[in-house]
């Protein structure tokens, strides 16, 4: 039961081959038996779990359910959750509990889905491999010595290992597509914007966006019809009508061009991932679409201009976090500075400290200008480098990572080699356009990610693209098969 997806069990559910209390039920079972090992949960919440599957079995009962009606999910514990702890992994969060629910958790309890618990992470979502954790390193189902990647590393882990049919995850850099590629699933990032923000732990507001991980696009395209849409409370939330993710899952993608970036396929990409990410794309030829080489002169700005902005806003979102209103408090302060200090220092770990103090120095006065300001103008033109290239172009594709996942404590103590991780996601964040990473091959027993870059709002025609590949191919299913605990 647990290898099905979301698909799969809301036709199971509707057909009554299964109660919600039954599915729910093995997965909470799963989770108590298969996690310890993993990690992939900071909270489980099988009392409000149950609770929300018998009312979801009464109206179906009642002819009166939606489509995912009594269908279990989890949730990144970056979101705001009432009355459940929500601590983005952080010592400084390790005692709050939410008095609200974000958008994304009020959409989903709307749909029907029942919240199974929420899942580990880096700290304040500030890492690639889900080694920053307060409550310690989530470890990938496929090999339990390696990383699953991050920020959402606990999501990927629990869809990956058969904990959870899908989970919520946010992507600042890369944090959605990255453990994906990592743990062998499907990760979609949407456009800035589309999907609320209200009630998610900022780290950078102007990065930040959340979106669905599941076992394949069809999924995606399920959990994206429940997540989207405008938000009033959200003065990002893009006011452009939403559209039924699941209708042209099946398109042709007859006379589709692909545009391969020359800048991903260079020196640092490993042999192995570029192999399957050519061989995927020769399926796409298959399928009708034609490869198209194109420039993407800014790419090389990327990562640093993200390293300045990224922590500039981390530095100003965080600084909230100071002891007096909530979350961690110092004990016995003797005065406020002493309070602010040692609250922070104390609640704080070593990743997040040191994006805060890179993030108030590029902000500084004297430093204003040399960096903060001059990584804009960088961002503007890798924007500008996107919309020129979707003058020809359909869609973008390239690896998800440079490499498979890595193994643990193998970079955690390089700061810059980790950064560079997210070397061909950064961008797509800073543009704040669409992109989703698919199974495509195997490389050494591990999963490799191929990622497909969209025009703005250009989410269906993305989960188009990769639902049409795992249609024709079966990467998707092999990656979790070796991963299903």
């Amino acid at each position: 039961m647990h290898s099905k997806t979301l698909a799969d069990i809301a036709r199971g559910l509707e057909n009554k081959e299964f109660s919600s209390v039954e599915i729910t039920e093995n997965y909470l079972q799963r989770i108590k038996q298969f996690d310890p090992e993993i990690n992939s949960f900071i909270t489980t919440t099988a009392d409000q779990a149950l609770a929300q599957a018998k009312q979801a079995d009464k109206k179906r009962a009642e002819n009166n359910a939606t489509l995912l009606s009594g269908v279990p999910i989890a949730h990144k514990d970056i979101f705001c959750t009432e009355g459940v702890k929500t601590s983005c992994a952080s010592k400084m969060l390790d005692n709050f509990i939410s008095p609200y629910n974000a958008t994304v958790i009020e959409k989903c309890e709307s749909a029907g889905l029942v919240m199974l618990g929420k899942t580990n992470m880096d700290e304040f979502a500030m890492g690639s491999s889900n080694e920053t954790s307060y409550y310690g390193p989530v470890k990938n189902p496929h090999n339990s010595n390696c990383v699953p990647g991050g920020s959402s590393g606990g999501s990927a882990a629990a869809v990956a290992a058969g904990l959870a049919p899908a989970a919520t995850g946010t992507d600042t850099g890369g944090s959605i597509r990255q453990p994906a590629a990592f743990c062998g699933i499907t990760g979609l990032k949407p456009t800035y914007g589309r999907i609320s923000r209200w009630g998610m732990i900022a780290f950078a507001s102007s990065l930040d966006q959340a979106g669905p991980m599941t076992q394949n696009a069809e999924d995606a395209a399920l959990l994206m019809n429940v997540m989207s849409g405008f938000d009033p409370k959200d003065s990002t939330s893009s006011e452009k009508p939403t559209e039924d993710y699941t209708a042209n899952l099946n398109a042709s993608l007859q006379g589709k061009k692909i545009g391969l970036p020359k800048q991903f396929f260079t020196q640092g990409l490993n042999a192995d991932i570029e192999q399957s990410v050519r061989d995927a794309l020769s399926v796409y030829e298959k399928l009708g679409a034609t490869l198209v080489e194109i420039d993407l002169p800014n790419a090389d700005l990327a990562t640093p201009a993200y390293y300045v902005i990224a922590p500039a806003e981390c530095s100003s979102n965080l600084s909230r976090f100071d002891g007096v209103r909530f979350g961690h408090r110092c004990e016995n302060p003797v005065d406020l500075e002493d309070l602010y200090k040692r609250s922070r220092a104390e609640g704080f770990g070593e990743e997040v400290k040191r994006r805060i103090l890179i993030g108030t120095y590029v902000l500084s006065a004297g430093f204003y200008d040399a960096y903060y300001l001059q990584a804009q103008k960088a961002r503007r033109l890798i924007k500008d480098d996107y919309l020129k290239a979707f003058e020809q172009v359909d869609i973008i594709a390239g690896p998800t990572t440079p490499s498979t996942a890595f193994a643990l404590n193998n970079q955690h103590k390089d700061p810059v080699t980790m950064y560079l991780n997210d070397i061909y996601t950064i961008a797509v964040n800073l543009a704040g356009l669409p992109a989703l990473s698919i199974p495509c091959g195997i490389s050494n027993d591990m999963p490799v990610g191929l990622q497909l870059i969209g025009n703005y709002f250009a989410e269906s025609e993305l989960l188009n693209a990769g639902h049409q590949f795992q249609q024709n191919t079966d990467w998707h299913k092999q990656a979790l098969a070796k991963s299903m605990r």
